[in-house]
């Protein structure tokens, strides 16, 4: 009967499986895998097939059809529905599950619906059906699982019966037994509280599962439920359920003990490791200890054993007490994952672990005991490390930034302050890309340019450049897309510029200084002294700068500012020019740059920061003169040197008789240098002479602000006030030019505009464009309102010396000069033309220019206007170039102007004003001089 029994339940499992499969979709290839390992059923779905869709399980009942799968019923009915490492979901069910067909507690089946939609209310949802199978012979005599969400322990039911004879006395032994029903399973609770005994039927409401099956009786309980209790086992705290399941029929009484104990904690972590550790002997479940045998230990990784641990540097140990198992961080079989927590960068390591524990003892003989553990350790922290694999000798930044685990991937980067995608990035010339380590991480590279233009450069120390490469990473870390952010900051310092080496030159009046242009104001500038040599000190002092694409040559006049004069004597000047080539942020001193020449000149006046002066004065005159008699103010103070034509005088500016004065915030110390005549005596006067009469105006120019010091050779330019100016004018034999100083005060000014409201002070640098008029004015300083003052000769010069060469003239005579070619020494091509306009209507037009002397009317400033005449100059030039205005002058009365002259006076020539009569000072004189002006083309001001 018991053969054809089984037959008949084959027949009815093979029908139900065929009328299953009738209307049903089966799962896609790769979609579902399943296996049978240890009395459990293992199925993994493919979460690359469930991307951007929802799904749910559903188990199939065969007498009620589909039902939805919950936590609730998972828990009551053996089913775990979680994820494996990877992301896929795994669901696990115990062969003992509320729903698996079950044939003689060998052959187990289960039919699962899979159910896969787009939207999240699971409508339009397609199922697919898959049944799983599972075989399952060598059951213990107690077979215990510890699942992550159940307990459940099953046990043998084929027991001896017990004797009618002995029923009487087992049931006064066992008072609790006289209360349980006729043919109905109870359960019995202990608990620290108390017992409590309940049918089958209220323990599932209670969510408990107790069945049986044709063999076994097995009850399956959530963790920490109201009849639980916890106890500590050998340092791990375990949840434990102690029950007795009871059957009564008249003539029996089966009595099965169904506790069940599982561990709840026992992981432990390091920098580097995991430990699971499980007791080895577990008091509620072996009561005779002394009985108690091992037979095996194994564990696994997901559904599948493993034979050789150490192979997979997992460790397995046990002792009397525990089984311990130890897994390294990042050991094959788990994952590591990328998170992020705080702001800061970390993973975490997660494995599936199984333990299965047999062992024997005399009350159950053999007991299987299975534990499943899914074991996640906590955020581990791990700074990303930026690694400079920079070649300066390419010139090019290579940076890595990692260890990154595979599920970290780069988006986006800032290079300075400026944010690239990885597109952009590239677009732009970075290169960016990942490369693998043998661990499984990665790292991505970044490559850019010293040259690029977001690459910060500082010149440091002599001749290096420190490359700063400051970059910010926008990475997307984990499943999550968790945006992390990593700043870096890389320099590389290389010996890549040549510290320039300037080259000095001399010419019969200049010095030259030569030195490359690379690095000039970028990385270091020129210093005269502490002064920055910049176009205005240049310009200021008299140096002429002219650059092309590689050089700047700078001329450096003999008697400009800035010169330190190391010898000095008859006919000989032996001066030096220092400039400091200094870093531009630091203000350190690289180089000194050093010119020392010699020079031979005739004629020169040096005015030392000590107030001494030198004078080598040349005397033409005709008949020639006895250089040895000329003398100072102070009759004592002869020549140190002379010879025929020169004569070198050196005196203190508070010796010799000379004067001081101020003007503006400027002192002038002047002096004279006269002859000695030699006269033939008469008996009565005049003196019969051979010898010309002859004076030298010496003026020297010092900055108000400035203190005489002692020590005329000072070597060090940074720490001496600056030399002087000095000039010289000769006064000649004829009554006119004898009284030039004494008889006329004239001062000249340069005007900003027009109006003659605002001028430039003496210190102040006037630059013009071409054809940018400079507006002249010169005033006699003269209380006589009837006296006029006249520019009789003015000329233009590059020097401020009166003698200098070449010059070219402007009013010859009283006339203006039109056009003038000039060809200047240096400057084959140059040309100056010099426009002047007439405020009296004296106007010459030409073909390109006109020329006309400004107005002068009455104002607070201007009270008599015949003693100014002011002068509009307009110049057009091909390069930069400086320009000095001289002007010898003259002060007439002009009441008696020729009838019929369109302008009265200053159109007419000096040889038609000789014959005018009237004022004292009718053929008195003066001279000016007005400058330096630079013109400059445009793009140099």
């Amino acid at each position: 009967m018991e053969a054809v029994g089984h037959l008949l339940h084959r027949i009815w499992l093979f029908f139900f499986l065929f009328w299953l499969g009738q209307g049903r979709r089966m799962a896609p290839p790769g979609f579902v895998e399943s296996s049978c390992r240890s009395r459990i059923f293992w199925m993994k779905l493919n979460k690359l097939l469930l991307q951007g869709k929802f799904f749910q399980l559903e188990i199939y009942d065969p007498y009620s059809g589909p039902v939805l799968l919950d936590e609730q019923l998972a828990s009551r009915c053996g089913y775990v529905l979680s994820e494996d490492v990877w992301g896929n979901p795994v669901f696990r069910a115990s062969v003992l599950g509320c729903h698996v067909a079950n044939e003689a507690d060998e052959l187990f089946s289960l039919t699962v619906n899979i159910k896969v939609s787009s939207f999240s209310s699971m409508r339009a949802a397609v199922t697919y059906t898959y049944p799983m199978y599972c075989s399952y012979a060598s059951w213990a005599s107690r077979e215990i699982v510890c699942e992550e969400n159940y307990m459940e322990v099953s046990v043998k039911t084929d027991v001896p019966a017990v004797s009618n004879d002995y029923t009487v006395a087992w049931m006064s032994a066992l008072p609790e037994t006289q209360n349980v029903a006729y043919q109905q399973w109870q359960l019995m609770f202990v608990s620290p509280s108390g017992r409590k005994r309940i049918t089958v039927s209220d323990a599932v409401k209670l969510g408990y599962s107790f069945n049986n099956s044709l063999s076994r009786v097995y009850l399956r309980a959530p963790y920490h439920s109201n009849e639980s209790d916890v106890s500590v086992v050998s340092g791990v705290t375990m949840n434990m359920i102690t029950s007795t399941s009871m059957y009564r029929q008249r003539w029996l009484l089966l009595l099965i003990d169904t506790t069940v104990s599982c561990p709840v904690d026992g992981i432990s972590f390091t920098n580097t490791t995991l430990t699971w550790t499980v007791p080895r002997v577990i008091p509620t479940l072996v009561v005779q200890e002394s009985t108690f045998l091992s037979k095996s230990i194994v564990m696994g990784v997901d559904d599948q054993v493993i034979v050789n641990p150490e192979e997979m540097n997992y460790l397995l140990e046990y002792n009397e007490t525990h089984i311990r198992i130890t897994i390294p961080t990042g050991a094959e079989g788990g994952k590591l994952e990328s998170s992020i927590s705080g702001g800061v960068y970390g993973v975490t390591y997660c494995i599936d672990l199984f333990l299965e524990h047999t062992w024997m003892d005399a009350d159950w003989q053999t007991t299987k005991y299975t534990v499943i553990k899914s074991i996640t350790t906590p955020f581990m922290p791990q700074m990303p490390t930026v690694i400079n694999n920079t070649a300066p000798e390419e010139r090019q930044f290579n940076v890595a930034l990692g260890h990154f685990l595979p599920d970290v991937s780069l988006v986006a980067i800032t290079v300075g302050n400026v944010p690239f995608s990885l597109r952009e990035a590239q677009h732009h010339g970075f290169k960016i890309y990942e490369t693998p380590f043998s661990n499984g991480t990665k790292a991505f590279i970044l490559e850019v340019s010293f040259d690029d233009p977001y690459v910060l450069r500082e010149y440091v120390n002599r001749n290096e450049t420190k490359y700063t490469l400051l970059v910010n990473y926008t990475l997307s870390v984990g499943l999550e897309m968790m945006l992390y952010y990593h700043s870096a900051e890389v320099e590389c310092v290389i010996a890549d510029i040549v510290v320039p080496e300037a080259v000095g030159s001399c010419d019969e009046d200049n010095l030259y200084l030569t030195l490359p242009t690379f690095g000039l104001h970028q990385y270091w500038d020129l210093y005269l002294g502490n002064k920055l040599l910049n176009r205005h000190l240049a310009l200021t002092n008299g140096y002429l700068a002219a650059t092309n694409s590689t050089h700047l040559i700078l001329q450096i006049p003999l008697f400009a500012g800035g010169l330190i004069y190391e010898e000095v004597s008859f006919q000989k000047i032996k001066a030096r020019f220092d400039v400091a080539l200094r870093k531009v942020r630091t203000m350190e001193t690289l180089q000194m740059f050093s010119i020392s020449c010699s020079f031979n000149s005739s004629a020169f006046i040096i005015c030392h920061p000590d107030g001494t002066i030198m004078v080598s004065a040349q005397m033409k005159t005709v008949p020639a003169i006895d250089m040895s008699k000329t003398k100072l103010r102070d009759s004592s103070c002869k020549p140190k040197e002379y010879n025929e034509a020169h004569a070198f005088f050196k005196f203190h500016v508070t010796t010799c008789g000379t004067s001081v004065r101020f003007e503006g915030d400027h002192i002038i110390y002047e002096n004279e240098i006269s002859y000695e005549k030699e006269t033939l005596p008469r008996q009565s006067i005049p003196t019969i002479t051979r010898d010309p009469d002859y004076r030298l105006t010496v003026l020297c120019y010092y900055q108000a602000k400035e203190t005489l010091v002692l020590g005329a050779f000072s070597r060090d330019p940074a720490t001496s006030p600056p030399f002087g100016s000095g000039t010289m004018f000769p006064r000649s034999n004829t009554a006119a030019y004898r009284r030039v100083r004494q008889a006329l005060n004239v001062v000249s000014r340069v005007s900003k505009d027009e109006s003659f409201m605002e001028f430039y002070g003496p210190s102040t640098a006037i630059l013009k464009q071409p054809m940018e008029s400079v507006f002249l004015e010169v005033e006699l300083q003269d209380k006589s309102p009837s006296v006029e003052l006249y520019l009789e000769n003015c000329w233009v010069a590059s020097s401020p010396d009166f003698n200098s060469n070449p010059r070219w003239n402007i009013t010859v005579d009283g006339q203006v000069v039109l056009t003038v070619q000039l060809t200047h020494q240096q400057s084959p091509n140059f040309y100056l033309y010099l426009l002047f306009f007439l405020s009296n209507r004296c106007e010459i037009n030409g073909r390109e220019f006109a020329a006309e002397f400004c107005p002068v009317p009455v104002s607070p400033r201007v009270r008599h206007p015949p003693h100014f005449k002011r002068l509009a100059v307009r110049t057009l030039a091909q390069q930069l170039e400086q320009v000095y205005v001289h002007c010898l002058v003259a002060a007439c009365s002009p009441t008696n102007a020729q009838p019929g002259s369109t302008c009265r006076g200053q159109c007419i020539s000096s040889r038609e004003r000789k014959g005018f009569p009237g004022h004292p000072s009718d053929s008195l004189q003066g001279y000016v001089l007005a400058g330096p002006v630079w013109i400059v083309a445009p793009d140099r001001r």
